[in-house]
């Protein structure tokens, strides 16, 4: 979804017909539907049951997919990402916290893996989206047919899923909630991690090309390394979780991306600062899958935690770029990635909170609350 979308956003601001300027103001729609959205997902959850609340869920945001391409102008466009970006939040947490059940039923960490798994369809509907583009597809057609076998593939894929109900006597969830403490703290680690991530994600290819004099080419290609390089540390990060713990885990990736950073500062040439965003992707992939895990055992709603942290880093996500950009324009882009490398610190002085996150202690047990239903 995330992959298939991005790549046509060119083709998507032309037929719009929007400036730069009104682009940027209404990329800033997903993040604002999907804040206000993500408290709803646990009162569907425990109205449905688990299995329900995805299935539907992932298919309203799958089929959402086709919304931005039809947009006839700015406000159109707005309006369709509001609704692209509160189904895809809502789907965020109603994942995560079967994520985090299935975890604990399991007795072993799988969240780094399940975000891996996220990277990697990044990657995959990133390529579609790049031949569609490169032969001149029209975006709504591309996006009609991803969004009828993106939908397709999660009903079937639902089915395997854990059925977890509530049971009679338990309360439900108040639709809208401040977060508990408890997530806040877990969301400023988040924060410093994906705020790394977006700003080297979006940046590196600019700081390689006007600081350091890198062509074209290589300035795309340490974007691409940088997204792979979290992919293979997510999917591998589950076996350093197991054996490590996430809060030593995390503490050595705050100083690799820390190293990363300061490498990315004091850069001669460009190879060096390829190599400091890869530091910097190593060091952060596994944060937030853990900070994720951290919320959903941090209280007896689940949901209603993965959603606080959920919605600060997607509010880091959303600032990020801009943040780095306005602080360029003051200063650097060089200063800027100084901000970046003091916030990868940050991950090592925080990663206390993570705890309950880890494997420090015995294996979780399964939430004796909660009552599963048949599994498929």
């Amino acid at each position: 979804m995330t992959g298939s979308f991005a790549t046509r956003i060119p083709w998507i601001q032309e037929h719009a017909g929007v400036s730069a300027g009104q682009l940027g103001l209404a990329l800033a729609f997903p993040a604002l539907g999907a804040s206000l959205a993500m408290p709803l997902a646990g009162a569907i959850s425990h109205r449905f049951g688990a299995r329900t609340a995805l299935r539907g869920l992932l298919a309203l945001w799958t089929l959402a997919l086709t919304l931005p391409s039809l947009a006839p102008n700015v406000w159109g466009l707005c309006a369709a990402l509001f609704v692209y970006g509160a189904t895809a939040g809502m789907s965020d947490v109603a994942m995560n916290a079967l994520g985090v059940e299935t975890e604990n039923r399991l007795g072993r960490s799988i969240m780094s893996s399940l975000h891996g798994m996220w990277s990697a369809g990044a990657l995959i509907g990133s390529a579609a989206g790049t031949v569609a583009a490169h032969l001149g597809g029209d975006a709504r057609l591309h996006h009609l047919i991803a969004a009828l076998v993106l939908t397709t593939l999660g009903l079937v894929f639902c089915q395997g899923v854990l059925d977890v109900h509530s049971t009679p006597d338990e309360e439900a969830p108040p639709r809208f909630s401040l977060p508990p403490k408890s997530a806040l703290i877990i969301g400023a680690v988040g924060f410093c991690a994906v705020f790394a991530e977006g700003a080297s994600l979006d940046w590196s290819a600019v700081y390689l090309r006007d600081e350091l004099g890198g062509s074209a080419g290589l300035a795309a290609a340490s974007t691409t390394a940088f997204a792979l390089t979290m992919t293979i540390a997510r999917l591998a990060g589950d076996r350093v979780v197991d054996r490590f713990g996430a809060v030593r885990t995390v503490r050595v990736g705050g100083v690799v991306a820390t190293l990363g950073g300061a490498m990315v500062v004091a850069a001669p040439h460009a190879a060096v600062a390829m190599a400091g965003f890869g530091f910097i992707g190593l060091g952060v992939a596994v944060v937030v899958p853990l900070a994720f895990a951290a919320a959903g055992r941090s209280g007896p709603n689940p949901s209603q935690a993965i959603a606080g942290v959920a919605t600060i880093t997607y509010t880091s996500g959303l600032i990020a770029p801009s943040a780095i950009g306005g602080i360029a324009d003051a200063t650097s882009l060089v200063f800027s990635f100084g901000l970046v490398t003091l916030l990868a610190l940050g991950l090592v002085l925080g990663a206390g909170v993570l705890r309950s996150a880890g494997r420090e202690s015995a294996p979780a047990k399964s939430a004796p609350e909660r009552t599963p239903g048949p599994v498929g």
